[in-house]
């Protein structure tokens, strides 16, 4: 069976962008104007055996038929706007969903916020600076965790769900969580996004529990469980083989199309599958939904860092934030929120000064 895959390449920003959109030399990623694309990366994947060539969207016609069918298929989702469906977040504009770790154990800031007052000081501040999603979570997954029961869990995030929505109405509430009896919990309570890093594998009444409520689901990636993830990940091609789980999970849910798509950077991936994710990102806009990453202090600046490492990592953070920001991912989740924001504003003004 040979399958095709379509990646847009070669971007353009700001009024350089909008002029060649104008000239017809180039076209709209997901429908902004200020991202332009003119080139696309054909990959075929025969097997196991991967090839690709860059041509320009304008030759899509001189492909084969049924290469020419594909690509247009995926120009059409890869060039459409994102329907915006979550409050106050518009999928034209970066998003940042701030993290709020309600743990003991969690890699980075376990127990820092525990306390009923620290947690919506803490979610305070990341609103004020910027955050317009909030993602709570009760359970570690960091590498080499261990999963705890529900009642623990829901026992944790319980105070910060149920008031939430009283003290925080324009900010979008995610709950980070594998089980479905927390995710319909959440939902009573007003949450708006489900973002499960098992991509609803762990728990398999969660899809059938949560579909009368058509809430947000974020698509997550993870090969194991954090408790096996990170012992000698391997894949066939990590770029498809993470294409087509997304792909598989879209056709498997057809009536809900309130999706975001996270490829899963660190959850079951060396640094090489991570590095390739990062920098092929754009492929999965061809699936035509809304892109979340989380690289926020994970391993792999640790990785390429060495003696440059640091406590929160803010530096690769940002850096790797703005490379995808440049690649025209809409969602990024993080724990330094003013920093991460602060870069984004730098970083997208140089790229519009004319």
């Amino acid at each position: 069976m040979i399958k095709y895959y379509t990646r847009a390449c070669n971007f353009k920003y700001g009024s350089a962008a909008r002029q060649l959109i104008k000239r017809k030399q180039a076209l709209p990623l997901c429908g902004n104007k200020d991202i332009s694309f003119n080139e696309i990366e054909l990959i075929t994947r025969k097997k196991n055996k991967v090839s690709s060539k860059i041509i320009n969207y304008k030759n899509v016609n001189l492909l084969s038929p049924i290469q020419k069918k594909k690509v247009k298929q995926d120009l059409k989702k890869i060039t459409i706007k994102r329907k915006n469906f979550l409050i106050n977040v518009n999928f034209f504009y970066p998003s940042i969903m701030g993290i709020l770790n309600l743990t003991p154990d969690s890699f980075s800031d376990g127990g820092k916020f525990n306390k009923k007052e620290k947690s919506f000081k803490h979610i305070k501040y990341m609103i004020k600076h910027g955050a317009n999603i909030i993602d709570v979570g009760g359970e570690s997954t960091r590498p080499g965790s261990k999963t705890i029961n529900p009642l623990t869990e829901w026992n944790r995030v319980k105070y910060v769900i149920e008031n939430f929505k009283k003290n925080f109405k324009k900010t979008c509430l995610s709950i980070d969580t594998r089980k479905s009896d927390l995710m319909i919990k959440s939902t009573k309570y007003g949450a708006d996004i489900i973002n499960d890093v098992s991509g609803f594998n762990y728990d398999q009444n969660a899809l059938p529990k949560l579909r009368p409520y058509n809430i947000a689901k974020v698509i997550h990636h993870m090969q194991g469980t954090p408790n096996t993830m990170q012992k000698n990940p391997k894949y066939k091609n990590v770029l498809l083989d993470i294409y087509d789980f997304f792909e598989k999970k879209i056709n498997d849910s057809p009536s809900n199309k309130k999706i975001i798509l996270d490829p899963g950077i660190g959850f079951g991936k060396n640094l090489k599958h991570n590095l390739t994710l990062i920098s092929k990102i754009s492929l999965f806009h061809s699936l035509g939904f809304p892109i979340l990453i989380g690289t926020s202090r994970k391993r792999f600046i640790n990785q390429i860092s060495g003696k440059n490492d640091s406590k929160d990592r803010t530096g690769g953070t940002i850096a790797s934030v703005l490379f995808l920001l440049s690649q025209g991912v809409q969602i990024f989740r993080v724990h330094n929120v003013n920093e991460v924001r602060q870069g984004i504003l730098v970083f997208k003004k140089i790229l519009s000064h004319k």
